[in-house]
């Protein structure tokens, strides 16, 4: 059967792409490899009724379109963990602590780190985020590694530790190994009131009342049927007026145009003809954090009795740990651990996990209700976790980021500044609203 446009991909963006499309009066259909939508959004309830978020959970007041979208579609959202009172705390092999300053900090250094955190927000200020590569000292910055930039600012190894582990706690990978230009990018895209690499009151401030795979959700029943479970894609061939997809399956559809909102790992594994050498190349150089999600569900935060907020920063195999909700506490373990998280027999990754948080927390750590392990880096369709950008990449990758070569769109939280929901609607949207343009 012919199709105006064939969308790849149930996640955030396959599905807000589709839906503007459809509600332009177009015949979309939407191919998804799992038995489920919303790609790395995925949540569940507990018995008492309580959702828990298994993959992308929330967002932040500078999410414009991701905002502006679960307004469309009439749904609520609420203050997330950032709203938590008491302390964040922090485990390393010599010891934990709670609250400000960390433990390993010494007389100076937290003047240091401010000081620090107002030279890269005036720095990110120069970026243009939608076209880095303008910037005249764009291949410098993107050569330099967030943590060489500090140490070029005379950073003692305490405040490049804090600078990290923190970095490590969104599980986007150590700033040793993340291009100065590309954090400078991402802090341009979402500028936060305050100064430093990272505003979690714009990043993360807000989640959805109902859990974040509901709004993937509310978009699918709104297609009415026009998504196809179960259905990998193997290959695709872009020519205009004509375009084919064939599925795993051998079965052939057939559209005027193609909208990949696949991630960039399994991307790379669908034959694509049809679009230049450079496209592919562009798409095909882009990276992805191996990360994982864990997620503990208790009886009640046990954590607030001594005063903290279940936040978390840590240098086991754990980054960070944060409440998503009443009981609940999430985590990630960050790429440069999820090896050692995989090299672990299955049957003893939860409990060494609940090990480390009862390190932090206290021993009623070791007695959840339940535990949900997701290992996206290795899952065969996301193959990664957010966007990653080793120092090199941004000038690698180039301005091709991101763009479209009609009848070929793509979208998806890869193809913005850094991988997250945001990225996922904003470049879904974008992507239908050029394809309607191109008629």
């Amino acid at each position: 059967m012919h199709h105006d446009v064939i969308v790849l991909g149930a996640g955030l963006a396959g599905l807000a792409a589709a839906r503007d499309l459809a509600a332009a009066g177009t015949d979309v259909l939407v191919l998804e490899a799992r038995d489920r939508v919303g790609g790395r959004v995925e949540q569940t309830r507990t018995p008492d009724g309580r959702t828990v978020q298994l993959g992308g959970e929330v967002v932040g007041r500078g999410h414009t379109a991701y905002l502006r979208l679960a307004g469309e579609l009439g749904l609520k959202l609420v203050p997330s963990y950032v709203e938590e009172p008491g302390s964040i705390s922090r485990a390393t092999a010599e010891g934990c602590s709670s609250g400000e300053p960390p433990h390993w900090f010494g007389p100076g250094d937290t003047a240091l780190h401010e000081r620090l955190g107002a030279e890269f927000t005036a720095l990110a200020a120069t970026v243009d985020p939608d076209d880095p590569w303008s910037h005249p000292d764009a291949a410098a910055l993107d050569r330099l590694s967030v943590a060489g930039w500090l140490r070029s600012r005379h950073a003692s190894p305490a405040v490049v530790r804090l600078w990290d582990i923190g970095q490590l706690a969104l599980a986007g990978g150590s700033y040793e190994r993340i291009s100065l230009l590309a954090a400078l990018r991402k802090s341009a895209a979402v500028p936060g009131a305050g100064s430093g690499d990272y505003d979690y009151e714009d990043w993360e401030g807000l989640r959805l009342a109902d859990g974040s795979a509901t709004l993937a959700d509310v978009l699918a029943r709104g297609l009415d049927g026009r998504v196809r479970l179960g259905s990998p894609v193997a290959a695709v061939g872009i020519r205009p007026g004509r375009c084919s997809v064939r599925l795993a399956t051998g079965e052939v559809l057939t559209a005027a145009a193609v909208v990949s909102a696949l991630p960039v790992g399994p991307l790379r594994s669908v034959a694509v003809t049809g679009v230049s050498e450079a496209r592919l190349a562009s798409l095909h150089r882009q990276r992805q954090a191996v990360a994982a999600k864990f997620a503990a569900v208790y009886e009640r935060p046990f954590w607030c009795a001594a005063g903290l907020n279940g936040l978390s920063e840590a240098e086991g195999v754990l980054g960070s740990t944060w409440p998503q909700g009443e009981g609940v506490l999430s985590a990630l373990i960050p790429p440069e651990r999820y090896g050692v998280l995989l090299g672990t027999p299955a049957h003893l990754r939860v409990p060494e996990l609940l090990a480390e948080t009862a390190g932090m927390f206290g021993e009623e750590a070791h007695r959840p209700l339940a535990c949900h392990l997701r290992l996206w880096g290795t899952d065969p369709w996301t193959q990664g976790y957010v966007t990653q950008w080793p120092p090199g990449e941004v000038m690698a990758v180039g301005p091709l980021h991101g763009t479209h070569e009609p009848p070929f769109y793509v979208c998806g939280s890869d193809q913005w500044v850094a991988g997250y929901m945001e990225g996922a609607v904003r470049t879904g949207r974008a992507a239908a609203e050029e394809a309607l343009r191109r008629g």
